[in-house]
């Protein structure tokens, strides 16, 4: 029981972290703000991450391409890694580390948005899906823990969570995916 209420406290506590951040809560704002933007100009909004993060990023791309709170048109997103003979392939006969760039280069367009997702900001794949994406004038935002690891240095955004605990990471990763997706919803299709 001890350790069931240390697990749900630390939680808290990261996600009031969160909430106490002027930082976070303005960054995820201008977040929000630019995926509506891309969303007006006819953009998309792609995502990636590896593991539990992959997980995680093709939950949020549906929150986008089904609904979220309400019946409303569909808005274009989704997550690079779900067409596994892709996946399987590329990784095959180039690397694991090109799979997310090569899809960036065949479908990222200039003002578009890559949100790549890593509690620890260093994984390969996508941080090469960053590259590419900036070669071809995409908006980055990148989703870590607390250092932003190498993704830090080649996105526009980094929302990094305070925190190197991989499982809270990704739950505030989730928060405030979750509130980027209700404050998009609401703008594109206000009630």
């Amino acid at each position: 029981m001890e350790n069931l209420k240390r697990i749900i406290k630390d939680s808290i506590d990261l996600k009031t972290k969160v909430l106490n951040s002027p930082q976070l809560l303005e960054l995820t704002l201008k977040v929000a703000d630019d995926i509506v933007k891309c969303f007006k100009n006819d953009g998309k909004v792609l995502f990636c991450g590896n593991g539990g993060s992959a997980a995680d990023a093709q939950h949020l791309a549906a929150e986008f391409s089904g609904r979220f709170y309400y019946d409303r048109p569909p808005l274009y997103s989704e997550a690079l890694h779900v067409n596994t003979s892709y996946l399987t392939a590329v990784g095959n006969d180039y690397s694991y580390d090109q799979i997310y760039a090569r899809l960036i280069q065949a479908k990222g367009r200039k003002g578009d948005i890559l949100i790549g997702m890593s509690t620890s900001g260093n994984s390969g794949n996508v941080v090469k899906a960053f590259e590419q994406a900036r070669k071809q004038g995409m908006i980055i935002v990148a989703m870590t823990g607390e250092t932003g690891g190498k993704m830090k240095d080649c996105c526009d955004y980094l929302i990094n969570i305070p925190s190197k605990d991989t499982p809270r990471i990704q739950e505030a990763h989730m928060l405030l995916g979750h509130a980027i997706c209700e404050i998009v919803e609401s703008k594109m299709f206000p009630k």
